[in-house]
């Protein structure tokens, strides 16, 4: 298929190998990847914090043909977390090969884009003119916690960025934001032989939901977007919980409100309708009460399809830019000033799944569009893209 891919598939063993669940630190695989990059001549900057629960997170930043402060010409970033693995899948650390795919817990979602990254900027046939970034990032998994970090902290800044994920090999130019709230609605507890003597937090829960309901499918289909399907902001309420018995009225009733915003829609216009709802029952319902809480605002990316970096990947691989309404980090690569796209080998459909895959022939014909990338960006001006 290609002399590449022998050494893609063992480096992207070895990163399989590596157990990065979110749960644990992702050290050990940035260390590995430190050991490549440094050898052949990158800078390297860890970026480390401590997550919630205690456990070391690492970013990696390393640059090669420029100084770790000035802007990249191009950064590659992939992000290290996975998510969890079913304990039957027992070969999930260790890469195996089957009808042109691999598999392996983050061979996809992904390591796969990672393994094509690191070859590609340690298979350079001659150094760099413009400063080349690679960015490994942590807990993307978790809502893009160690991008935030670098976000926080100004680092890791570059003029384009071709953020790894599972696209079909499909420049990906915009995608929706991603928001959670948390809407808790209280009541009065009582013997439910006496309903009148109390109030049923989960019946005025009930009440609140269907009014969302209805704002979600009017209000907010108001605003749209034609590049996307569907074109408008979309909410769901995935989880809900409350009561204590089958015959105690329940007191407390809580939901999680999940809302993906369209580009150029304000973050806050779901959380304003879920407060005009609150405001609405209070004033209908003496006694009523629910608390909102903001959870989460992850915001959407619109890169124009004119921008370079889009025309690039969409040259090289033949693809139109598309939109998709799932999340990555390229909105913090944006905050970081990088005109962003979103690119990589595997199906975003197979990722998060036993039995995840990246097809082999993804794997060579990525490292091959990174490396052309690399030369029209970094490179002497001889290999410009569509020039």
């Amino acid at each position: 298929m290609s002399d590449t891919l022998p050494a893609l598939r063992a480096t992207l063993a070895e990163l399989v190998a590596v157990d990065t669940t979110s749960s644990r630190s992702n050290a050990p695989l940035v260390a590995l990847a430190r050991g490549k990059l440094e050898a052949v001549g990158f800078q390297v900057e860890q970026v480390s914090y401590r997550d919630d629960a205690g456990v070391e997170k690492v970013n990696l930043i390393a640059v090669l043909g420029g100084a770790l402060e000035e802007p990249a010409a191009l950064a590659l970033v992939g992000h290290t977390d996975c998510v969890p693995y079913d304990t039957a899948w027992t070969d999930a650390l260790r890469l195996t090969e089957r009808d042109g795919r691999l598999y392996g817990r983050g061979a996809c979602d992904t390591k796969g884009f990672i393994a094509c990254a690191l070859h590609a900027v340690t298979h350079l046939p001659r150094p760099p003119r413009a400063p080349l970034m690679v960015l490994l990032t942590a807990d993307e998994e978790l809502g893009c916690e160690g991008a935030k970090q670098l976000v926080t902290l100004g680092k890791g800044r570059a003029r384009h960025a071709i953020v790894g994920e599972p696209t079909r090999l499909v420049p990906v130019r915009a995608h929706k934001g991603y928001c959670l709230a948390e809407v808790e609605v209280l009541g009065q507890e009582g013997h439910s032989a006496y309903p009148d003597e109390g109030a049923s937090a989960i019946f005025r829960a009930g009440r609140f939901l269907q009014k969302l309901e209805t704002l979600a499918r009017t209000r907010l289909r108001e605003d749209q977007d034609e590049s996307f399907e569907p074109p408008f902001t979309t909410v769901n309420v995935g989880r809900i919980g409350g009561g204590k018995a089958s015959n105690i009225i329940p007191g407390a009733c809580r939901f999680i409100v999940e809302w993906r915003p369209i580009p150029r829609q304000p973050q806050e216009r779901v959380l304003e309708l879920l407060e005009s709802i609150r405001q609405e029952l209070v004033r209908d319902e003496p006694g009523y009460e629910a608390r909102i809480r903001l959870v989460r605002a992850e915001p959407a990316v619109d890169t124009r399809a004119d921008a370079e970096v889009v025309r690039v990947l969409a040259k090289l691989s033949g693809n139109a830019p598309i939109t998709v309404p799932f999340g990555t980090e390229a909105p913090q690569l944006t905050e970081l000033g990088a005109q962003a796209v979103v690119f990589g080998p595997g199906d975003i459909r197979v990722a998060h799944q036993t039995g995840e895959y990246v097809p082999m022939e993804d794997l060579v014909r990525c490292e091959a569009y990174l490396s052309r990338a690399i030369a029209h960006f970094c490179g002497d001006g001889t290999s410009r893209v569509g020039e």
